[in-house]
C-alpha cells in the first residue's frame, strides 16, 4: 500500500471539515498549502448539470483570465505565406504547413495551442484522431480558426484559456500559480466561473452550476462557496 507523505498528510489536516468556503478563504487556504518545491498551479474543477453526450448540453468556450495563467504556452500554427509571417511575428513558436503535419504524424507533438487558417482546415482535418483526443484540435467556436493570426497567437500567449466539459459533466482549468496574490487568483476564477456560467448550453435541465472546487497541483481540493465564486 503506497504511504502518504508528511506534506500532503498536513495539507490533509489543513483541509479537514472545511468546505463550501467563501472564495477568499478558500483561495488563501490553497496557497499555504501549496508547499512542493516548484511553483504549483491553482486547478479549478466545476461540476455541471449537463450531459455532454447530448449536442445541446455540450459546453465549450474560451477565457482571457485578467491576471494570466503564469504558464508558458507553445503555439503552434497552421498558415502559408503572409498569414505564416504574421503568426512568427507574432510569437508563435511552430509556423508550418504539410511539414507540421508531417511532423505531428510522427508523434512529435511540442505546443500546447494549435491555430489554423481557415484554408489550411482541410490540412489539419487530417490530425484530428491525433488533436482532437488531446483538446488540441483547432475551432472557429474557441478562435483557434482565424485568419487574424495575430491576435489568435497573442491571446494565447497572453492566460486565455479554453474549457470543454468532459463525459462525467466536469470542467478542470488552471487558473494561475500558487505564486500569484490571493487577489488575483480570485479574480482569475471568478471570470473562468462567469464564462463557464455564460456558456451555458440551450439543453441544460434544473441546476446548471452545482459545485466549485480549487486545489493547487499536489494539494487537496476545498469547494467554494457559489455565491463568492460567481460574485453574487
Amino acid at each position: 500500500m503506497a504511504r502518504t507523505g508528511k506534506r500532503l498528510r498536513a495539507a490533509q489536516t489543513a483541509f479537514a471539515g472545511k468546505s463550501h468556503l467563501p472564495l477568499d478563504q478558500a483561495v488563501a487556504l490553497v496557497k499555504a498549502n501549496a508547499s512542493a518545491k516548484f511553483d504549483e498551479t491553482v486547478e479549478i474543477a466545476m461540476n455541471l448539470g449537463v450531459d455532454p453526450r447530448h449536442a445541446d448540453q455540450m459546453v465549450r468556450g474560451v477565457v482571457t483570465l485578467p491576471n494570466g495563467t503564469g504558464k508558458t504556452v507553445r503555439v503552434a500554427v497552421f498558415a502559408r505565406g503572409a498569414k505564416a509571417d504574421e503568426a512568427r511575428a507574432a510569437g508563435a513558436d511552430i509556423v508550418g504547413a504539410e511539414d507540421l503535419m508531417e511532423t505531428i504524424q510522427g508523434g512529435k507533438i511540442d505546443f500546447d495551442r494549435c491555430i489554423a487558417t481557415p484554408d489550411l482546415m482541410p490540412l489539419v482535418g487530417r490530425l484530428g484522431k491525433i488533436l482532437g483526443p488531446r483538446n488540441l484540435m483547432p475551432n472557429p467556436k474557441v478562435g483557434t480558426v482565424t485568419m487574424d493570426v495575430k491576435t489568435a497567437v497573442q491571446a494565447a500567449k497572453g492566460g486565455e484559456v479554453q474549457f470543454k466539459v468532459e463525459k462525467a459533466g466536469i470542467i478542470h482549468a488552471g487558473v494561475g500559480k500558487a505564486s500569484f496574490d490571493a487577489e488575483k487568483l480570485a479574480q482569475n476564477v471568478r471570470a473562468f466561473v462567469e464564462a463557464v456560467t455564460r456558456a451555458k448550453p440551450s439543453g441544460a435541465k434544473g441546476t446548471y452550476l452545482k459545485k466549485v472546487s480549487i486545489s493547487s497541483t499536489m494539494g487537496p481540493g476545498v469547494s467554494v462557496d457559489l455565491a463568492s465564486a460567481t460574485g453574487n
